[in-house]
């Protein structure tokens, strides 16, 4: 018996009530797979503990998501998904703290600093899996309604093959990696929103460490990091709320700013030479003085029998010495490993496979298993880098570069050289060669529809209200629509007109005042 036909049994059994199709009845459940958001939860947990473990196996099967910053966005992605490749598998969506504080906090635009409202991040994660969740009814929907067409036929063949494709139905609900920035304050804090995130369906929370109220935006200046013992404070914070909601395999996502972040706020506390906060200190970029030396409001601490002062910053800051960011990002890295974190994420300045790969190395060498997350950062000038890179390599081997100006590599004038050929290979295959060579579980862009949106309202803009007017929307966008086979064409449908409609008639029968009739528009396509 088919999975259709028990629910369907199921429904029999349970319906006494007048009026009510137990067909009907099995189809709105089959609609709605996942009744809570920790449904949801459990079930993508499970797909990316899989997910990890088919990668320790076949570094070809890394993982990949774009970011999301609207239910409608992350919607129209995995039905793409579904329609080019046939499976989401190994697919996800990526929640970033940057697009919830530029477009969805009540205070307007904010740059990305953690002020905005902290439960705007478990909003939107709720938003998400809502619109994926109604993007399976929709799909559900038509074959429902395929079905009943072949049964009016007569076509018991059609009926079969659409019974098995109901039976076979793949969800659109993938995992979220989910951004909690800083943690939005203290431990307690953490577990608090954590909560909130998890109880909406994240599966998958990726957490940075950098000083909560100090929080920056990892590819901008002024990054300040946290000692050991309170990130790791964090890291447990998160497994305890996990636990606590019966999501016994969810993921921690531990991210070093430390490659880019050279201040930190507090001096660690040190219970034995060697420990977490001992190694963190050392970092500190100090000068040895006699007490004699020492200014009123001085902090000073004892280095090897030594007595010597870091360098604070008039803000109250104190800076790392400079070059230990690659020591520091390792040494996070494992730390965060020891305290229970899944996956690793490390911030860097460019986009470079073999940086990328020194310090995996490094880490591996105290965790052989450790996986790493990589933000592909709209905030890399990705043609840029990868021809200076190309450009470097080159001179190193002793090619003639003398035909392309290093500085200007960006120019139009070098897109068709065969410098920019290599470097577009190089970015082709940057995601496969790290997943390879360090070990990148996961690869991710974090805002690509913020971009997205504004290139493509910019082109309409300038057509729709220049001289191609109407012309400018029909040939730039709804013509595309419709020969490319895109979904929201039919608006409505989209939207849930024809899920409506079939509620209506489940209540109704034949009475039903249907909106899909033959005087709907969008029968056009």
């Amino acid at each position: 018996m088919s999975g259709y036909q028990e629910e369907i049994k199921a429904a029999e059994v349970a319906n006494s009530f007048p009026g009510i199709s137990a067909e009907s009845a099995a189809r709105m459940r089959l609609q709605n797979k996942f009744k809570t958001g920790l449904d949801i939860a459990k079930y993508t947990a499970g797909i990316m503990r899989r997910d990890m473990a088919e990668f320790d196996k076949d570094k070809a099967k890394y993982t990949q998501s774009l970011g999301c910053w609207h239910g409608f966005v992350g919607q129209q992605k995995l039905i793409s998904i579904k329609k080019h490749f046939g499976s989401t598998e190994r697919r996800y969506l990526y929640l970033s703290g940057w697009m919830v504080a530029a477009l969805r906090s009540d205070f307007g635009p904010l740059p990305d600093q953690s002020m905005h409202e902290k439960t705007a991040v478990a909003g939107l994660v709720e938003e998400l899996y809502t619109f994926l969740r109604q993007a399976d009814a929709r799909e559900l929907g038509g074959l429902f309604r395929s079905l009943d067409a072949a049964r009016e036929a007569g076509d018991a063949a059609k009926e079969k093959e659409i019974i098995a494709a109901i039976d076979n139905h793949e969800t659109h609900v993938v995992p979220i990696v989910a951004d909690i920035d800083a943690g939005f304050g203290n431990a307690e804090a953490t577990y608090l929103m954590a909560k909130q995130m998890i109880e909406a369906g994240a599966c998958a929370l990726q957490i940075e460490n950098q000083v909560a109220d100090e929080k920056q935006c990892g590819h901008q200046d002024g990054k300040v990091t946290v000692p050991h013992a309170d990130f790791h404070n964090k890291i447990r914070a998160l497994r305890y709320a996990f636990l606590e909601l019966g999501i016994d395999d969810g993921v921690i996502v531990a991210r070093t700013d430390s490659e880019g972040a050279g201040l930190t706020k507090e001096i660690a506390v040190v219970k034995e030479k060697g420990d977490s906060g001992d190694i963190y200190n050392s970092y500190l970029d100090v000068e040895e003085i006699d007490v004699a030396d020492m200014a009123e409001g001085d902090v000073v601490f004892n280095r090897d029998g030594k007595l010597v002062r870091p360098k604070r910053l008039p803000s109250g800051l104190y800076q790392f010495r400079q070059g230990t960011g690659h020591e520091r990002c390792v040494f996070d890295c494992i730390g965060a490993i020891n305290a229970g974190a899944d996956l690793l994420w490390i911030e860097t300045a460019v986009p470079t496979v073999h940086e990328i790969a020194g310090m995996m190395d490094d880490v591996r060498k105290v965790h052989p298993d450790a996986k790493l997350v990589y933000n592909n950062s709209p905030s890399f000038n990705w043609t840029l880098n990868f021809r200076q890179q190309t450009f470097d390599a080159w001179e190193k081997e002793g090619k003639d570069v003398s035909a392309y100006d290093r500085a200007n590599l960006m120019s139009a004038e070098y897109d068709e050289s065969e410098l920019s050929a290599v470097a577009d290979a190089r970015i082709q295959t940057f995601q496969a060669d790290t997943a390879r060579e360090a070990n990148v579980f996961h690869h991710l862009i974090t805002l690509p529809t913020y971009h997205t949106t504004a290139l493509s309202v910019d082109n309409l803009a300038q057509e729709y209200f220049g001289e191609k007017a109407m012309l400018g929307y029909v040939e730039g966008v709804q013509r595309k629509e419709i020969r490319q086979g895109i979904a929201c064409v039919k608006h409505q449908n989209m939207a849930g007109s024809d899920l409506g409609d079939d509620h209506k008639e489940y209540y109704a029968g034949e009475n039903a005042l249907k909106a899909g009739g033959a005087k709907n528009t969008s029968n056009q396509f």
